[in-house]
């Protein structure tokens, strides 16, 4: 049977919201899934600052809102009728501009009964904002839907402009109280164990790191990003964050959709299937699956580190120092534990093991 797009390849996954929905959008192409999340959502319906916020806003309404997000804008609407309030605020905001961060926020936004104004061409704050500068701000009311932590930087912005800024705080992004499955997926990660990492918002990719120094371990992560592991982005601000933490090239769609990740995802890893005809025999690799003469196998962490080394050598003699230190272990390890590890890989390989040939004294090679 064909591979699927993912088969063979390991995925963790750091959200806490949805998360067994990317799984299963990753299981369904044939992923793996290692979850480790990196931050908990704290929705604010009995918080006093979010009743403060709102009352103030039925007081005066606002000229303009910003909605940054469509969770946001969702949990807002909803608390506020739990409240006893969701007609009147609905009734102040009936002549608002509300500004949308991105499709999401706006069609949230016209599900609850608003009007969208104006709209964000990405989903960049900075877009927002300058789409809001260009506008007659003094002395005019702008209430911002906050998503998950404060931002003084648009507050500022807005104010130096002369509006009165009403922060709306609905929800807050906070540190699991459990980490320790999140430092399991950054161990995962520093051992070859996983080949991508997903975020869905920059604070996630923060908290990866901040759980990995810890540990000492975030320079290690780091490194494993820009050398192997791809870091996976939902979209422009998410990356921004995984650059800010020094993640040189994330992957990104171009629109900010759980799916589109996903998408790109796939067809970045299915880019990496590896045809070969060995001992007259074809034989497919991908990650750490393998398909030969229509049977499928899945090579252990090993086997796949020694595979990879012999077949990148196209032929040529791997020492077998070089083998031992590809598959985790020391230069001078016990050679036998790489005896060991060439006797199951040929096994695996069925008919096509036989193209692992033994050099003596020196190593092994793949006769491609």
């Amino acid at each position: 049977m064909a591979l699927l797009p993912l088969d063979g390849f390991t995925i963790g996954i750091t959200a806490d919201r949805r998360w067994e929905e990317q799984a299963q959008l990753l299981g369904r192409r044939g992923a793996s899934v290692v979850h480790g999340p990196t931050m908990t959502t704290l929705y604010l319906a009995s918080d006093e600052d979010l009743r403060r916020a709102t009352l103030a806003l039925l007081a005066e309404p606002p000229d303009y809102l910003v909605a940054t997000t469509g969770i946001g804008v969702r949990a807002w609407l909803e608390t506020a009728s739990s409240w006893g309030l969701g007609d009147r605020l609905l009734e102040a905001l009936a002549d608002t501009k509300v500004v949308a961060r991105g499709p999401k926020a706006a069609a949230a936004a016209q599900a609850g009964g608003l009007e969208v104004w104006g709209k964000s061409t990405n989903e960049r704050m900075d877009a927002l904002v300058s789409l809001l500068l260009a506008e007659p701000l003094a002395g005019r009311v702008v209430a911002v839907q906050e998503y998950g932590m404060p931002n003084p930087e648009l507050t500022i912005a807005l104010t130096e402009a002369g509006a009165v800024v009403i922060e709306v705080p609905v929800y807050r992004w906070e540190m699991p109280d459990e980490t320790v499955p999140a430092l399991r997926l950054v161990e995962a990660t520093l051992e070859g164990r996983v080949d991508a990492v997903t975020f869905t918002s920059a604070p996630a990719v923060h908290n990866l790191f901040a759980i990995a120094a810890q540990k000492g371990l975030d320079d290690d992560l780091r490194d494993a990003f820009n050398r192997r592991v791809v870091a996976g982005c939902v979209g422009p601000v998410c990356a921004g964050g995984a650059g800010e933490e020094g993640i040189e090239a994330p992957l990104v769609p171009a629109l900010g959709r759980l799916g589109l990740l996903v998408r790109v995802l796939s067809e970045h890893f299915e880019s990496r299937r590896q045809t070969y005809v060995l001992e007259g025999v074809e034989l497919v690799v991908q990650g750490a699956a393998v398909e030969v003469g229509g049977e499928r196998a899945e090579l252990t962490p090993k086997e796949r580190s020694v595979f990879e080394s012999l077949a990148g050598a196209t032929g040529a003699v791997v020492s077998r120092s070089s083998l031992l230190e590809r598959g985790g272990g020391a230069a001078d390890a016990d050679p036998h534990v790489l005896d060991a590890t060439i006797g199951r890989l040929r096994r695996r390989l069925g008919p096509c093991g036989a193209a692992i040939e033994t050099t003596p004294g020196r190593g092994y090679r793949l006769a491609v």
